[in-house]
C-alpha cells in the first residue's frame, strides 16, 4: 500500500471513529479527543520544522539549476523563460477563480464553524500590514530573525538573491554552494520521510479530533474543499488547448488525440516523469521532431508544473476563506508571487512532500493559518490527479507552441511522413 492510500484512509477511519463518538457518546468523544489532540500537534510539529530549511535549500538549487539549464542553449532559454511566464499565469488566474468558485459555492457555515473549532492550534497568522508597511517588511533586516518568525516572503527575497548571486561567482564556489544546498535539500526529505511514516498516526489522531468536535460535516467540508481545488486545476488544464491550437497551429482534435496517451498514464501513475515516453509520441503525432521535444519535455517535467502555483494557492486560499481571513487585491497579488516562485522550487518533490513546503510560504504570505494543512495533506492523493493531468497536457503543449520557432520541420512534411508509417 503506497504512503498516500495508507494517509488517507488513515484520515478516513479517523474521521468516522471521531463523528460516531460525537453522535452516541459525545462527552467520550471529546476526552478521546482531548488524548488524540497532542499526537496530533507533535505530528505536524515534526512537518513544520523542516519546512524554512527546505525551502530556502529548494529556492536556491532551483534557481541555479534553471540557470544552468538556460545555458544549454537558446531553445532552453526560450522554454525556461516561458515555463516561468506560465508558472506566473497559473497563480494569477487561482486569485480570480478560486474566490469567484467560494462565492458561487461557499463552505457552509456549520461545517466551517465546526471545523474551526475542531483545529483549535490555527490561529491567523494575519492581520496582513497596509501594503506600505508590507513591502518595507519583506526586505529581512536579519534573516535569522525572519527564519525563527516564519516570514516566508523574506526568506524567499533573500534566498533568490543569494541563488542568483550564486550564479555570478566562479565555478568552483557555485558548485561546492550549490552542492551544500543539495546536501540540506537531500537531507530535509530524509527528514520529511521519516515524518510521513508515521503519517498515518499523525493523521488519525488529528481526523479522530476532527469528527469528534465537527462530526459528519467534516465529510462534506473535505469534499467541498476537493472539489473546489480540483475546479481550479481543470480550468488550468483546459486553458491548455488553445495554447496548443493559437500557439501551435494545431487542430484541436489532433491535439486531443495526442494528448490523450499522456493523460491516460498521468492519471494511472500520477508522475509527469513517468509519461514522459508517452509525451514525446504524443508531440511526434502533432509535427514537433525528437529534437525539440527531446530538449522542452524533460525541462518541462524538470521545472514546470502549471498546475501548481494555482492550486497551491487555492488551497492556501481556501483555507484563509475557511477562517475569515480577509484578503485584499494587493495581498492576492504577493501570494500569487510567492505560489509561482515556491512551485518553481519544489517541483521535483514528491506529492505530499510538496504540498507542505510550496502551500505553507503561500499561506503564511497572505495570513492564513498552516495547521490546516496537515489534516488537507491527506486527501492530496484527489486533486494531485487533477495536478498531474494538467501538467502533462501544459507539458505537450508548450513544446508545440515552441516548436514553431525552433527551426523544426515544415507541418506538410512531418504530416507526410507520419501518414506514410501509419
Amino acid at each position: 500500500m503506497s504512503q498516500p492510500t495508507r494517509i488517507l484512509l488513515s484520515l478516513l477511519v479517523g474521521l468516522a471513529i471521531g463523528a460516531m463518538l460525537a453522535a452516541y457518546s459525545p462527552q467520550t468523544g471529546l476526552t478521546v479527543a482531548g488524548w488524540a489532540q497532542p499526537v496530533g500537534q507533535a505530528w505536524l510539529n515534526g512537518l513544520q520544522m523542516t519546512i524554512v530549511p527546505l525551502v530556502v535549500a529548494l529556492l536556491v538549487t532551483g534557481v541555479t539549476a534553471t540557470a544552468e539549464a538556460a545555458r544549454a542553449g537558446r531553445l532552453a532559454g526560450r522554454a525556461i523563460a516561458l515555463y516561468v511566464l506560465l508558472l506566473f499565469l497559473s497563480a494569477a488566474i487561482a486569485g480570480l477563480l478560486t474566490p469567484l468558485f467560494l462565492q458561487i459555492a461557499p463552505l457552509p457555515q456549520e461545517s466551517a464553524a465546526s471545523l474551526r473549532a475542531a483545529l483549535t492550534n490555527a490561529e491567523k497568522i494575519g492581520p496582513v500590514p497596509p501594503l506600505g508597511e508590507f513591502l518595507a517588511a519583506i526586505i529581512p533586516a536579519n534573516i535569522v530573525k525572519a527564519a525563527a518568525e516564519n516570514a516566508f516572503i523574506s526568506l524567499i527575497i533573500f534566498s533568490l538573491v543569494f541563488a542568483f548571486a550564486i550564479t555570478r561567482v566562479g565555478q568552483e564556489a557555485r558548485t561546492l554552494l550549490t552542492n551544500f544546498f543539495v546536501a540540506i535539500r537531500d537531507v530535509m526529505l530524509v527528514v520529511i520521510d521519516w515524518v510521513l511514516w508515521i503519517g498515518p498516526v499523525g493523521v488519525f489522531a488529528l481526523a479522530l479530533v476532527v469528527g469528534a468536535k465537527a462530526g459528519t460535516g467534516a465529510f462534506g467540508a473535505l469534499l467541498h474543499y476537493i472539489l473546489i481545488v480540483a475546479s481550479v486545476g481543470l480550468v488550468i488544464a483546459v486553458l491548455a488547448y488553445p495554447v496548443a491550437v493559437i500557439g501551435g497551429r494545431v487542430g484541436l482534435g489532433r491535439y486531443i488525440r495526442a494528448a490523450m496517451p499522456s493523460q491516460a498514464v498521468a492519471i494511472s501513475t500520477q508522475s509527469s516523469l513517468a509519461t514522459l515516453p508517452v509525451m514525446i509520441e504524443g508531440a511526434a503525432a502533432v509535427g514537433v521532431p525528437v529534437a525539440v521535444s527531446g530538449v522542452t519535455l524533460p525541462l518541462a517535467v524538470a521545472i514546470f508544473r502549471a498546475t501548481g502555483p494555482a492550486m497551491n494557492f487555492a488551497v492556501a486560499i481556501y483555507v484563509a476563506k475557511w477562517f475569515g481571513v480577509p484578503l485584499h487585491p494587493a495581498t492576492l497579488m504577493v501570494g500569487a508571487v510567492v505560489a509561482a516562485l515556491t512551485s518553481l522550487g519544489s517541483v521535483s518533490l514528491p506529492g505530499t512532500v510538496s504540498y507542505v513546503s510550496a502551500i505553507s510560504p503561500v499561506a503564511a504570505t497572505i495570513g492564513a493559518p498552516i495547521t490546516p494543512l496537515g489534516l488537507l495533506v491527506a486527501v492530496e492523493t484527489l486533486p494531485d490527479i487533477m495536478r498531474t493531468v494538467g501538467n502533462v497536457t501544459w507539458d505537450l503543449a508548450a513544446t508545440v507552441w515552441l516548436s514553431r520557432g525552433a527551426g523544426d520541420v515544415p507541418r506538410d512534411h512531418a504530416d507526410a511522413v507520419l501518414a506514410q508509417e501509419s
